[in-house]
């Protein structure tokens, strides 16, 4: 009895184990999935409710198992969030997050490092809405997670052909898009820039930071008051930022904090955290996109963010 016992608990602990180890490359796949960090984190707690109560000992390869459970559940609550969103009030925008656990492990070289921050922008995630459920899982786990069209397949439950083509039409969508996320150097510097304009108060300062094509999207979810539409145009952006920064964010602490595995600005009022600001560049370096969000409900995880985080 105390043998079995002893080999049960040996099997439970290697089981936590193989989870734990894949749990970073889960909540990344997860939230690029969802673009919502409370919906990742049910992705991949079903995820391990599911390997919990299986025969984890006869899988061989427990990563691949993990990871095609928590995709097809993405999957699945990513459906529900589309048919749930239309009921959204206002713009819908990703949830912002100051990291990604797979930013911190070691990777294969610097280009993939650049390329997996690259791949948590707001800009990136807001662009990856243009996709089906199908597509935006097949292009992640073959342009961002970098599997071979064999896992892909496998993961899906789909043949190769029909994932090659899922991944064509993903990058057809993402390709007719002008936005394009600046590299990390650029984006910060930018970044500092914008906020030493917006801080001056001079419309004018700020406006030749930005594109021609600029626009500005903001979240409020019906419970936090932001832009009815869509800003457009540097005039009408630089004008609406002078106008919110002078009766809002003046008298609120607003600092540059790490954000979707670049830069942007925390507003707080009173230590709440009220809203997240993130910039796109285009290959200019001027500002593309701006993204402002401030639905308390996508910013409760910010909230307890220590200290050493925001400075």
């Amino acid at each position: 009895m105390g043998d079995r016992d002893g080999r049960r608990e040996q099997r439970r602990d290697a089981a936590t184990a193989a989870f734990e180890q894949a749990r970073p490359r889960l909540w990344s796949l997860a939230y690029r999935m969802l673009g919502s960090v409370a919906d990742a984190e049910d992705a991949v707690q079903t995820t391990w409710l599911k390997w919990r109560g299986a025969d984890s000992a006869a899988v061989e390869q427990p990563e691949a198992w993990l990871v095609t459970t928590c995709t097809r559940t993405c999957l699945d609550l990513r459906r529900a969030a589309d048919r749930s969103r239309v009921d959204y009030v206002g713009l819908w925008l990703p949830e912002p997050v100051p990291d990604d656990p797979l930013l911190g492990t070691p990777a294969r070289n610097p280009a993939e490092q650049a390329e997996l921050a690259s791949s948590l922008t707001l800009a990136f995630l807001h662009l990856l809405e243009r996709l089906t459920p199908a597509e935006r899982a097949a292009y992640l786990l073959r342009e961002i997670f970098d599997y071979d069209y064999e896992r892909v397949a496998a993961i899906l439950g789909k043949r190769e052909p029909a994932c090659r083509q899922l991944v064509a039409r993903a990058r057809r969508a993402l390709a007719a898009a002008p936005e394009s996320a600046a590299p990390a150097a650029r984006g910060g510097a930018l970044l500092d820039s914008f906020l030493a304009a917006l801080s001056s108060g001079d419309a004018g300062r700020l406006e030749g930071l930005l594109a021609a094509d600029v626009e500005l999207l903001s979240d409020g979810g019906g419970k936090a008051s932001v832009a009815s539409k869509v800003v457009r145009g540097p005039r009408a952006v630089a004008r609406f930022l002078a106008g919110i920064w002078r009766l809002h964010y003046r008298a609120q602490q607003v600092e540059p904090v790490p954000l979707n595995g670049g830069k942007g600005l925390l507003i707080r009022e009173a230590g709440l955290v009220t809203g997240t600001l993130s910039l796109s560049a285009d290959a200019e370096g001027r500002c593309l996109r701006i993204y402002i969000q401030r639905n308390p409900d996508k910013l409760r995880h910010l909230q307890d963010l220590p200290a050493a985080t925001r400075h």
